[in-house]
Protein backbone atom coordinates (compact mmCIF):
# COMPACT_ATOMS: atom_id res chain seq x y z
CA UNK A 1 0.00 0.00 0.00
CA UNK A 2 1.19 3.86 -0.69
CA UNK A 3 1.68 5.91 2.41
CA UNK A 4 -1.66 7.51 1.80
CA UNK A 5 -3.82 4.09 1.40
CA UNK A 6 -1.86 2.74 4.36
CA UNK A 7 -3.09 6.29 6.41
CA UNK A 8 -6.70 5.88 4.97
CA UNK A 9 -7.14 2.27 5.47
CA UNK A 10 -5.71 2.95 9.30
CA UNK A 11 -8.50 5.44 9.97
CA UNK A 12 -11.30 3.44 8.15
CA UNK A 13 -10.40 0.59 10.70
CA UNK A 14 -10.28 3.15 13.42
CA UNK A 15 -13.79 4.07 13.17
CA UNK A 16 -14.57 -0.06 12.89
CA UNK A 17 -13.09 -0.31 16.11
CA UNK A 18 -10.35 -2.03 15.32
CA UNK A 19 -7.75 -0.14 17.44
CA UNK A 20 -4.81 -2.89 17.30
CA UNK A 21 -5.22 -2.97 13.14
CA UNK A 22 -5.64 0.47 12.51
CA UNK A 23 -2.21 1.30 14.77
CA UNK A 24 -0.17 -0.70 12.73
CA UNK A 25 -1.65 0.82 9.79
CA UNK A 26 -0.91 4.46 10.90
CA UNK A 27 3.12 3.54 12.19
CA UNK A 28 4.00 2.22 9.07
CA UNK A 29 2.52 5.80 7.36
CA UNK A 30 4.68 7.50 10.21
CA UNK A 31 7.73 5.90 9.13
CA UNK A 32 7.56 7.06 6.02
CA UNK A 33 6.28 10.48 7.00
CA UNK A 34 7.54 11.14 10.87
CA UNK A 35 6.24 14.74 10.50
CA UNK A 36 2.75 14.32 9.42
CA UNK A 37 1.24 16.26 12.62
CA UNK A 38 -2.04 15.04 11.83
CA UNK A 39 -1.24 11.86 11.83
CA UNK A 40 0.66 11.77 15.04
CA UNK A 41 -2.49 12.92 16.52
CA UNK A 42 -4.86 9.87 15.20
CA UNK A 43 -2.55 7.45 16.37
CA UNK A 44 -2.44 9.43 19.54
CA UNK A 45 -6.32 8.97 19.21
CA UNK A 46 -5.64 5.47 18.85
CA UNK A 47 -3.41 4.92 21.66
CA UNK A 48 -5.37 6.49 24.21
CA UNK A 49 -8.49 4.29 23.14
CA UNK A 50 -6.05 1.18 23.48
CA UNK A 51 -5.38 2.01 26.92
CA UNK A 52 -1.87 3.37 26.28
CA UNK A 53 -2.02 6.71 27.07
CA UNK A 54 1.35 7.26 27.97
CA UNK A 55 2.71 6.60 24.42
CA UNK A 56 -0.29 8.78 23.12
CA UNK A 57 0.94 11.54 25.23
CA UNK A 58 4.25 11.28 23.54
CA UNK A 59 2.50 11.11 19.83
CA UNK A 60 0.34 14.46 20.46
CA UNK A 61 2.79 16.59 22.33
CA UNK A 62 5.28 16.28 19.25
CA UNK A 63 1.76 16.74 17.44
CA UNK A 64 1.36 20.11 19.18
CA UNK A 65 4.98 21.43 18.73
CA UNK A 66 4.18 20.76 14.36
CA UNK A 67 0.53 21.99 13.95
CA UNK A 68 0.22 24.71 17.20
CA UNK A 69 -2.88 25.38 19.14
CA UNK A 70 -5.12 22.85 16.54
CA UNK A 71 -8.60 22.50 18.66
CA UNK A 72 -8.32 18.22 18.35
CA UNK A 73 -4.60 17.85 19.33
CA UNK A 74 -5.11 20.11 22.27
CA UNK A 75 -8.52 18.51 23.29
CA UNK A 76 -6.97 14.80 22.65
CA UNK A 77 -3.96 15.80 24.50
CA UNK A 78 -6.01 17.10 27.70
CA UNK A 79 -7.94 13.83 27.73
CA UNK A 80 -4.54 12.05 27.71
CA UNK A 81 -3.01 13.62 30.46
CA UNK A 82 -6.20 13.15 32.31
CA UNK A 83 -6.29 9.41 31.50
CA UNK A 84 -2.96 9.01 33.14
CA UNK A 85 -3.49 11.65 36.06
CA UNK A 86 -1.14 14.52 34.68
CA UNK A 87 -3.10 17.30 36.34
CA UNK A 88 -0.93 19.65 36.38
CA UNK A 89 0.03 19.17 32.96
CA UNK A 90 -3.98 19.29 32.14
CA UNK A 91 -4.75 22.40 33.83
CA UNK A 92 -1.40 23.77 32.09
CA UNK A 93 -3.64 24.10 28.90
CA UNK A 94 -6.74 25.72 30.03
CA UNK A 95 -5.63 28.97 28.80
CA UNK A 96 -5.00 27.85 25.38
CA UNK A 97 -8.01 25.88 25.35
CA UNK A 98 -9.87 29.14 26.39
CA UNK A 99 -8.37 31.10 23.89
CA UNK A 100 -9.44 28.56 20.59
CA UNK A 101 -12.72 28.27 22.58
CA UNK A 102 -12.71 24.38 23.68
CA UNK A 103 -12.49 24.89 27.57
CA UNK A 104 -15.74 23.61 29.34
CA UNK A 105 -16.27 23.15 32.60
CA UNK A 106 -16.46 19.11 32.06
CA UNK A 107 -12.68 19.27 31.85
CA UNK A 108 -12.47 21.68 34.46
CA UNK A 109 -14.45 19.92 37.01
CA UNK A 110 -12.76 16.34 36.32
CA UNK A 111 -9.52 17.96 36.31
CA UNK A 112 -10.12 19.21 40.06
CA UNK A 113 -11.44 15.98 40.77
CA UNK A 114 -8.23 14.45 39.57
CA UNK A 115 -5.97 17.06 41.81
CA UNK A 116 -8.34 16.34 44.91
CA UNK A 117 -7.85 13.04 44.73
CA UNK A 118 -4.09 13.68 44.71
CA UNK A 119 -4.93 15.62 48.06
CA UNK A 120 -4.37 18.82 46.27
CA UNK A 121 -6.64 21.40 47.65
CA UNK A 122 -4.91 24.75 46.17
CA UNK A 123 -4.96 23.83 42.41
CA UNK A 124 -8.42 21.78 42.96
CA UNK A 125 -9.92 25.13 44.45
CA UNK A 126 -8.82 26.71 41.75
CA UNK A 127 -10.06 24.90 38.93
CA UNK A 128 -13.62 24.93 40.79
CA UNK A 129 -13.24 28.67 40.76
CA UNK A 130 -12.36 28.72 37.18
CA UNK A 131 -15.64 26.08 36.55
CA UNK A 132 -18.19 28.71 38.42
CA UNK A 133 -17.07 31.69 36.70
CA UNK A 134 -17.46 29.62 33.36
CA UNK A 135 -21.05 28.30 34.90
CA UNK A 136 -22.24 30.29 37.66
CA UNK A 137 -25.53 28.19 37.91
CA UNK A 138 -23.01 25.18 39.20
CA UNK A 139 -24.76 25.30 42.55
CA UNK A 140 -23.21 21.93 43.76
CA UNK A 141 -19.74 23.33 43.30
CA UNK A 142 -19.94 25.32 46.19
CA UNK A 143 -20.40 23.24 49.34
CA UNK A 144 -17.39 20.88 47.74
CA UNK A 145 -15.31 24.32 47.52
CA UNK A 146 -16.66 25.45 51.04
CA UNK A 147 -15.07 22.37 52.20
CA UNK A 148 -12.27 22.04 50.46
CA UNK A 149 -11.22 26.04 51.97
CA UNK A 150 -12.69 24.57 55.72
CA UNK A 151 -9.61 21.95 54.88
CA UNK A 152 -6.89 24.59 54.36
CA UNK A 153 -4.54 27.06 56.54
CA UNK A 154 -6.65 29.18 58.61
CA UNK A 155 -5.38 32.76 57.95
CA UNK A 156 -5.57 36.01 60.43
CA UNK A 157 -5.47 39.58 58.78
CA UNK A 158 -4.19 42.04 60.81
CA UNK A 159 -5.09 45.53 59.33
CA UNK A 160 -5.71 49.47 60.08
CA UNK A 161 -9.82 49.73 60.06
CA UNK A 162 -11.23 52.41 57.43
CA UNK A 163 -9.83 53.61 54.57
CA UNK A 164 -6.96 50.83 54.67
CA UNK A 165 -9.73 47.92 54.92
CA UNK A 166 -11.60 49.18 51.97
CA UNK A 167 -8.74 49.74 49.36
CA UNK A 168 -8.14 45.78 50.38
CA UNK A 169 -11.38 44.67 49.71
CA UNK A 170 -10.24 42.84 46.27
CA UNK A 171 -7.40 41.17 47.93
CA UNK A 172 -9.69 39.90 51.03
CA UNK A 173 -12.22 38.62 48.98
CA UNK A 174 -9.59 36.70 46.73
CA UNK A 175 -8.07 35.37 49.59
CA UNK A 176 -11.51 34.48 52.10
CA UNK A 177 -13.04 32.54 48.59
CA UNK A 178 -9.76 29.89 49.18
CA UNK A 179 -8.87 29.97 52.87
CA UNK A 180 -10.61 30.39 55.64
CA UNK A 181 -9.94 33.63 56.93
CA UNK A 182 -10.00 36.02 60.17
CA UNK A 183 -10.08 39.61 60.70
CA UNK A 184 -8.61 40.75 63.83
CA UNK A 185 -10.77 44.23 64.01
CA UNK A 186 -9.66 46.04 67.32
CA UNK A 187 -7.20 49.01 67.30
CA UNK A 188 -4.04 46.86 67.84
CA UNK A 189 -1.62 49.68 68.57
CA UNK A 190 -3.54 51.02 71.98
CA UNK A 191 -3.61 46.85 72.60
CA UNK A 192 -0.15 45.86 72.27
CA UNK A 193 2.98 46.55 74.03
CA UNK A 194 5.76 43.92 75.17
CA UNK A 195 6.99 43.12 78.62
CA UNK A 196 9.89 40.85 79.25
CA UNK A 197 9.24 39.50 75.85
CA UNK A 198 5.37 38.70 76.26
CA UNK A 199 2.32 40.41 75.17
CA UNK A 200 0.64 42.16 78.08
CA UNK A 201 -2.94 40.95 78.70
CA UNK A 202 -5.12 40.90 77.19
CA UNK A 203 -2.91 39.08 74.51
CA UNK A 204 -5.71 38.51 71.93
CA UNK A 205 -3.43 39.28 68.93
CA UNK A 206 -1.17 36.42 70.11
CA UNK A 207 -4.22 33.76 70.74
CA UNK A 208 -5.32 35.04 67.47
CA UNK A 209 -1.92 34.00 65.66
CA UNK A 210 -1.94 30.80 67.82
CA UNK A 211 -5.20 29.93 66.48
CA UNK A 212 -4.25 30.35 62.74
CA UNK A 213 -2.04 29.17 60.60
CA UNK A 214 -0.82 31.81 58.36
CA UNK A 215 -0.67 35.49 59.99
CA UNK A 216 -1.01 38.58 57.21
CA UNK A 217 0.55 41.86 58.72
CA UNK A 218 -1.21 44.89 56.30
CA UNK A 219 2.17 47.56 57.18
CA UNK A 220 1.26 47.65 61.32
CA UNK A 221 4.20 48.90 62.06
CA UNK A 222 5.02 48.26 65.88
CA UNK A 223 2.79 45.21 65.91
CA UNK A 224 5.16 43.63 63.36
CA UNK A 225 7.72 44.75 66.07
CA UNK A 226 6.38 43.20 68.88
CA UNK A 227 4.72 40.09 67.69
CA UNK A 228 8.54 39.17 65.81
CA UNK A 229 9.77 39.05 69.08
CA UNK A 230 7.55 36.59 70.38
CA UNK A 231 7.92 32.29 69.87
CA UNK A 232 6.90 31.57 66.54
CA UNK A 233 3.47 30.13 66.36
CA UNK A 234 2.50 30.15 62.98
CA UNK A 235 3.75 31.35 59.04
CA UNK A 236 4.12 34.88 59.15
CA UNK A 237 3.76 37.29 56.09
CA UNK A 238 4.41 41.08 56.46
CA UNK A 239 3.23 43.61 53.51
CA UNK A 240 5.41 46.98 53.15
CA UNK A 241 4.59 49.88 51.01
CA UNK A 242 7.23 52.54 49.98
CA UNK A 243 6.82 54.75 52.32
CA UNK A 244 7.15 51.79 55.39
CA UNK A 245 10.91 52.39 54.63
CA UNK A 246 12.01 55.58 56.19
CA UNK A 247 9.81 54.58 59.70
CA UNK A 248 12.21 53.40 62.45
CA UNK A 249 10.18 49.95 63.11
CA UNK A 250 11.64 48.62 59.78
CA UNK A 251 14.92 48.36 61.55
CA UNK A 252 13.42 46.86 64.87
CA UNK A 253 12.00 44.12 62.97
CA UNK A 254 13.32 40.39 64.02
CA UNK A 255 13.25 39.16 60.21
CA UNK A 256 14.51 35.85 60.89
CA UNK A 257 10.14 35.18 62.73
CA UNK A 258 9.23 36.30 58.96
CA UNK A 259 8.33 33.64 56.50
CA UNK A 260 7.40 36.25 53.74
CA UNK A 261 8.13 40.21 52.97
CA UNK A 262 5.71 41.62 50.01
CA UNK A 263 7.01 44.62 48.99
CA UNK A 264 4.03 46.67 47.36
CA UNK A 265 5.49 47.70 43.98
CA UNK A 266 8.34 47.37 41.27
CA UNK A 267 12.23 46.09 41.93
CA UNK A 268 13.27 49.70 43.05
CA UNK A 269 11.03 49.47 45.81
CA UNK A 270 12.62 46.21 46.58
CA UNK A 271 16.20 47.71 46.47
CA UNK A 272 14.69 50.60 49.06
CA UNK A 273 13.64 47.60 51.51
CA UNK A 274 17.11 45.92 51.14
CA UNK A 275 18.82 49.39 51.95
CA UNK A 276 16.79 50.35 54.84
CA UNK A 277 16.84 46.84 56.27
CA UNK A 278 20.55 45.86 55.78
CA UNK A 279 20.42 41.80 55.29
CA UNK A 280 16.93 41.04 55.36
CA UNK A 281 17.05 39.06 52.39
CA UNK A 282 19.64 36.35 54.32
CA UNK A 283 16.83 36.56 57.32
CA UNK A 284 13.44 36.25 55.12
CA UNK A 285 11.83 35.71 51.50
CA UNK A 286 11.49 39.40 50.19
CA UNK A 287 8.87 39.62 46.84
CA UNK A 288 8.18 42.67 45.14
CA UNK A 289 4.41 42.63 43.49
CA UNK A 290 3.25 45.48 41.87
CA UNK A 291 -0.43 46.46 43.05
CA UNK A 292 -3.09 45.63 40.28
CA UNK A 293 -6.61 46.97 38.67
CA UNK A 294 -9.67 45.39 39.08
CA UNK A 295 -10.65 45.52 35.18
CA UNK A 296 -13.91 44.60 36.22
CA UNK A 297 -14.92 47.68 38.33
CA UNK A 298 -13.41 50.33 36.22
CA UNK A 299 -15.73 50.64 32.95
CA UNK A 300 -13.40 51.89 29.56
CA UNK A 301 -15.29 54.80 28.48
CA UNK A 302 -13.65 55.86 24.62
CA UNK A 303 -13.97 59.90 25.78
CA UNK A 304 -12.84 62.73 23.80
CA UNK A 305 -9.71 65.29 25.09
CA UNK A 306 -11.51 67.24 27.79
CA UNK A 307 -10.82 69.70 30.20
CA UNK A 308 -10.65 67.90 33.86
CA UNK A 309 -7.97 66.55 35.71
CA UNK A 310 -8.69 64.06 38.43
CA UNK A 311 -5.83 63.56 41.74
CA UNK A 312 -7.00 60.38 43.54
CA UNK A 313 -5.18 58.99 46.85
CA UNK A 314 -5.47 60.97 49.55
CA UNK A 315 -4.09 64.30 50.55
CA UNK A 316 -0.55 63.85 52.18
CA UNK A 317 2.40 64.99 52.29
CA UNK A 318 3.98 62.13 50.72
CA UNK A 319 1.26 62.79 47.89
CA UNK A 320 2.78 66.26 47.68
CA UNK A 321 -0.63 68.30 46.81
CA UNK A 322 1.71 71.36 46.83
CA UNK A 323 3.31 71.03 43.99
CA UNK A 324 0.18 69.68 42.50
CA UNK A 325 -1.57 73.46 43.03
CA UNK A 326 1.70 75.12 41.90
CA UNK A 327 1.61 72.94 38.43
CA UNK A 328 -2.19 73.78 38.18
CA UNK A 329 -1.23 77.56 38.80
CA UNK A 330 0.66 77.78 35.87
CA UNK A 331 -1.88 75.38 33.52
CA UNK A 332 -4.32 78.10 34.49
CA UNK A 333 -2.51 80.72 33.38
CA UNK A 334 -2.12 79.29 29.92
CA UNK A 335 -5.43 77.45 29.97
CA UNK A 336 -8.05 78.89 32.19
CA UNK A 337 -10.87 75.88 31.42
CA UNK A 338 -9.01 73.47 32.84
CA UNK A 339 -10.20 71.98 36.10
CA UNK A 340 -8.74 70.26 39.10
CA UNK A 341 -10.46 67.58 41.18
CA UNK A 342 -9.06 66.12 44.49
CA UNK A 343 -10.38 62.51 45.45
CA UNK A 344 -9.45 61.92 49.26
CA UNK A 345 -9.51 63.00 52.89
CA UNK A 346 -6.75 64.98 54.58
CA UNK A 347 -3.95 63.81 56.35
CA UNK A 348 -4.39 66.36 59.04
CA UNK A 349 -6.05 70.11 59.24
CA UNK A 350 -2.80 71.77 59.15
CA UNK A 351 -2.57 70.35 55.65
CA UNK A 352 -6.09 70.99 54.85
CA UNK A 353 -6.26 74.65 56.04
CA UNK A 354 -2.67 75.48 54.09
CA UNK A 355 -4.04 73.56 50.76
CA UNK A 356 -7.26 75.98 50.93
CA UNK A 357 -4.86 78.63 51.29
CA UNK A 358 -2.85 77.88 48.52
CA UNK A 359 -6.20 77.35 46.53
CA UNK A 360 -7.08 81.01 47.77
CA UNK A 361 -3.98 82.68 47.35
CA UNK A 362 -3.32 81.61 43.83
CA UNK A 363 -6.63 82.72 42.86
CA UNK A 364 -7.80 78.88 42.27
CA UNK A 365 -11.12 78.96 43.74
CA UNK A 366 -13.10 78.28 41.35
CA UNK A 367 -10.51 76.14 39.49
CA UNK A 368 -9.91 72.87 42.38
CA UNK A 369 -12.17 71.08 43.94
CA UNK A 370 -11.79 68.83 46.93
CA UNK A 371 -14.26 66.20 46.62
CA UNK A 372 -13.25 63.70 49.42
CA UNK A 373 -12.81 60.49 49.65
CA UNK A 374 -14.96 58.59 47.02
CA UNK A 375 -16.81 55.04 47.70
CA UNK A 376 -17.25 54.55 43.75
CA UNK A 377 -14.17 56.07 42.01
CA UNK A 378 -15.12 54.48 38.76
CA UNK A 379 -18.30 56.94 39.14
CA UNK A 380 -16.15 59.60 40.19
CA UNK A 381 -13.60 59.20 36.61
CA UNK A 382 -16.54 59.06 34.49
CA UNK A 383 -16.34 62.72 33.74
CA UNK A 384 -13.03 62.96 34.11
CA UNK A 385 -9.92 63.61 31.37
CA UNK A 386 -6.81 62.85 33.14
CA UNK A 387 -5.32 61.44 35.97
CA UNK A 388 -2.28 63.44 38.07
CA UNK A 389 0.01 62.54 40.68
CA UNK A 390 2.94 64.40 41.50
CA UNK A 391 3.66 61.73 44.86
CA UNK A 392 7.38 61.89 46.35
CA UNK A 393 6.68 58.07 46.97
CA UNK A 394 4.42 56.40 45.25
CA UNK A 395 2.59 53.33 47.40
CA UNK A 396 0.04 53.05 45.58
CA UNK A 397 0.65 54.09 41.60
CA UNK A 398 -3.05 52.24 41.80
CA UNK A 399 -5.12 55.27 42.04
CA UNK A 400 -3.25 56.56 38.70
CA UNK A 401 -3.91 52.84 37.11
CA UNK A 402 -7.23 53.12 38.10
CA UNK A 403 -7.62 56.14 36.08
CA UNK A 404 -5.81 54.46 33.06
CA UNK A 405 -7.87 51.68 32.76
CA UNK A 406 -10.92 54.04 32.46
CA UNK A 407 -9.34 55.91 29.48
CA UNK A 408 -7.55 58.85 31.36
CA UNK A 409 -4.43 60.05 30.04
CA UNK A 410 -1.76 60.05 33.41
CA UNK A 411 0.41 63.05 34.20
CA UNK A 412 3.22 61.63 36.19
CA UNK A 413 5.68 63.60 38.61
CA UNK A 414 8.87 61.53 38.44
CA UNK A 415 9.51 59.76 41.73
CA UNK A 416 11.59 57.56 42.21
CA UNK A 417 10.64 53.97 40.54
CA UNK A 418 8.48 55.32 38.11
CA UNK A 419 9.84 55.12 35.21
CA UNK A 420 9.55 51.73 35.99
CA UNK A 421 5.94 51.47 36.26
CA UNK A 422 5.09 53.94 33.32
CA UNK A 423 6.28 55.30 29.85
CA UNK A 424 8.92 57.64 29.70
CA UNK A 425 6.47 59.97 28.00
CA UNK A 426 4.12 60.16 30.84
CA UNK A 427 6.23 61.63 33.36
CA UNK A 428 7.21 65.04 34.20
CA UNK A 429 9.50 66.79 36.12
CA UNK A 430 8.44 70.51 36.09
CA UNK A 431 5.53 72.32 36.15
CA UNK A 432 5.78 73.42 32.56
CA UNK A 433 6.71 69.71 31.28
CA UNK A 434 3.28 69.14 32.98
CA UNK A 435 1.29 71.41 31.38
CA UNK A 436 2.77 70.42 27.56
CA UNK A 437 1.63 67.20 28.67
CA UNK A 438 -2.01 67.84 29.13
CA UNK A 439 -2.16 70.75 26.55
CA UNK A 440 -0.89 68.22 24.12
CA UNK A 441 -3.17 66.84 20.76
CA UNK A 442 -2.29 62.95 21.52
CA UNK A 443 -5.19 61.71 23.46
CA UNK A 444 -5.32 57.74 23.12
CA UNK A 445 -7.54 56.12 25.93
CA UNK A 446 -7.54 52.67 24.69
CA UNK A 447 -4.21 52.49 24.53
CA UNK A 448 -4.38 54.00 28.52
CA UNK A 449 -7.11 50.65 29.09
CA UNK A 450 -4.60 48.29 27.38
CA UNK A 451 -1.26 49.35 28.94
CA UNK A 452 -3.01 48.32 32.19
CA UNK A 453 -4.67 44.99 30.74
CA UNK A 454 -1.29 44.04 29.81
CA UNK A 455 0.94 44.96 32.49
CA UNK A 456 -1.55 45.43 35.76
CA UNK A 457 -4.48 43.38 36.07
CA UNK A 458 -5.37 42.60 39.51
CA UNK A 459 -5.78 38.99 38.68
CA UNK A 460 -2.63 38.00 37.59
CA UNK A 461 -1.02 39.97 40.79
CA UNK A 462 -3.61 38.09 43.15
CA UNK A 463 -2.19 35.09 41.01
CA UNK A 464 1.39 36.15 42.88
CA UNK A 465 -0.54 36.53 46.25
CA UNK A 466 -1.74 32.95 45.84
CA UNK A 467 1.46 31.34 45.00
CA UNK A 468 2.80 32.23 48.17
CA UNK A 469 0.00 31.32 50.29
CA UNK A 470 0.20 27.97 48.45
CA UNK A 471 3.99 27.87 49.53
CA UNK A 472 3.14 28.56 53.20
CA UNK A 473 0.64 25.63 52.77
CA UNK A 474 3.00 22.96 51.18
CA UNK A 475 5.28 23.85 54.02
CA UNK A 476 3.07 23.73 56.58
CA UNK A 477 2.17 20.17 55.07
CA UNK A 478 5.44 19.06 55.05
CA UNK A 479 5.94 20.19 58.87
CA UNK A 480 2.95 18.18 60.26
CA UNK A 481 4.04 15.13 57.59
CA UNK A 482 7.32 15.31 59.62
CA UNK A 483 5.84 16.02 63.53
CA UNK A 484 3.51 12.12 62.75
CA UNK A 485 6.19 10.44 61.48
CA UNK A 486 9.05 11.61 64.23
CA UNK A 487 5.92 10.94 66.92
CA UNK A 488 5.58 7.46 65.27
CA UNK A 489 1.48 8.65 64.45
Amino acid sequence: MTDETSYQRGLELAEAGRYQEALACIQDHLLKVPDDAQALNDIGAILHCLGRSQEAIDHLVRAKTLRGNCAEIVWNLAEAYLAEGEAKETAQLFDEMERIDILNIDVLNRTANVFLNQNNMADAIELLHRSLMLMPEQEILKPIIEVIRSKRPKVAFFCKAGQEQKSLADLFEFIETRFPVRHFERDYQSLISVVDGHLREPDEVYELMKSCDISWFEMCGELVVNVSKLPKVCKNIVRVYNRDLSEIWIRKVQWDNIDVVIVVGDSSVKDALLRHAPGIESRTQVIAIQDGVNLDKFKFIDRRRGKNIACVDGLSVYKNPMFVLQCMQKLHYIDPDSRLFFAGNFENKVLEDYLRHMVYTLGLMDVVFFDSWQEDMNSWLQDKHFIFCCSVVENRAIGLLEGMACGLKPAVHNFPGAELIFPREFLFNISEEFCEQILSDEYEPERYRRFVQRNYDLKDKLNQVNSILIQLESELQLQQTTSSLCSGT
